[in-house]
């Protein structure tokens, strides 16, 4: 993944006025079921893949983590992570996660929240996380689910009157890039199905530990304009391995 949204001006802009954006962990619906799926991080060396405003690292920080190294493609996204962290034990890094390339077992816990799915090459990822990853170690890692990627444009169905009548679900078995429209720009995402989520972490060194559907904290249903509707159909998928060792 080299491109970069993220850093237009007016694409960042809109992005920070996300609740998830502002609120944090307690404004992201999937939270409370992705922690229940994270590692005890006390004493743990941290990876945090596509770290965004650094919401993550800092929750490691405050599990005890050793050392928390927060990676990101975009300069703006790190600028405010870098502004909110008070902990000494954070640091970030501008990196793509293509370029992932640390010595064997720096980590003993990799994260990353919602960033596989704008990689074409799922299985490389995997590869580079396990080369950095003592044996035992864990990764734990939420992306798009493929219901939500399949057909691309990723948009409801309306009726006549213009409410939300489906959501439709088409390509599910044609499996890589797609042109999805976020916040009014054109954004390149990779669909793959659950079963070549599930079974390249199976080839490349992993134990699966948890698969999770999340369904929208209880508290943003009525909160956040649209919340409702997620309960239709998953948006998320939520993943738990353990490298082999």
């Amino acid at each position: 993944m080299r491109e970069n949204k993220y850093d237009d001006d007016r694409f960042f802009a809109a992005y920070s006025r996300f609740p998830r954006s502002v609120e944090g962990l307690r404004a992201a619906g999937e939270w409370p079921e992705l922690q229940k799926l994270l590692p005890d991080f006390a004493g743990k060396r941290v990876l945090d893949i596509g770290c965004g405003f650094g919401w993550h690292c800092i929750y490691a920080a405050e599990q005890g983590a050793a050392s928390v190294l927060g990676i990101d493609l975009s300069e703006k996204m790190l600028a405010v992570a870098r502004e909110k962290t008070d902990f000494p034990q954070v640091t970030y890094r501008c990196m793509a996660m293509e370029e992932i390339d640390f010595p064997p077992q720096a980590f003993e816990a990799v994260i990353s929240s919602l960033v596989f799915h704008y990689t074409p090459d799922f299985a490389d990822i995997c590869r580079r996380i396990g080369r950095c990853l003592v044996p035992g170690g864990d990764l734990v890692f939420s992306v798009e689910h493929p219901v939500f990627t399949a057909q691309g444009p990723q948009a409801w169905s309306v009726d006549g009157e213009g409410c939300r009548s489906h959501w439709p679900v088409d390509r599910y078995f044609d499996e890589g890039r797609r042109e999805a429209l976020f916040l009014g720009e054109r954004v390149t995402k990779y669909h793959r199905t659950l079963t070549t989520y599930l079974n390249t972490l199976l080839q490349t060194g992993f134990a699966l530990t948890g698969v999770v559907e999340p369904r929208p904290a209880a508290h943003l249903l009525d909160t956040v304009p649209g919340m409702r509707d997620e309960l239709r159909r998953p948006m998320m998928l939520l993943v738990s391995a353990k490298k082999d060792g």
